[in-house]
């Protein structure tokens, strides 16, 4: 997890916490739904260039832990994740449209992962003159 990747413009090590959840956080995500949704995850993570360092779901959320160009942004992958797992799970499994009108929630939670905590990088950006 603390590779560091480059594209053409930008050298970076950008590891988001991601975690988001069906429709009024129905427990659906059970069975083939589960290894399915694993699935999607992964081959748009795969398409996309974003190594998957961790994937885990409940039956009512999703927890994924990856790697993800900045100049991309985080926001793209998951809304990508989100808009294809959302049509083709409905589509090959029909439970999923009567039990909900979407299958996602508009909202997601993110979070960076580092080895630095803020107070420790802010000192670092504060101090920069004295060195």
């Amino acid at each position: 997890m603390d590779e560091v990747r480059s594209n053409n413009n930008v050298v970076y090590r950008c590891n988001f916490h991601v975690v988001w959840c069906p429709k009024y956080r129905r427990p659906v995500i059970t069975g083939a739904v589960d290894v399915r949704l694993k699935e999607i995850i992964r081959e748009v993570c795969a398409e996309r260039d974003s190594p998957i360092e961790a994937i885990e779901t409940m039956p009512d959320h999703v927890h994924l832990l990856v790697v993800c160009d900045p100049q991309f942004g985080i926001h793209r992958l998951v809304k990508q994740i989100k808009g294809r797992s959302s049509r083709l799970l409905r589509a090959e499994f029909p439970h999923l449209k009567s039990r909900l009108p979407t299958l996602w929630t508009n909202s997601y939670f993110v979070a960076t992962t580092g080895g630095a905590t803020l107070e420790i990088v802010k000192h670092y950006v504060e101090n920069q003159r004295n060195v």
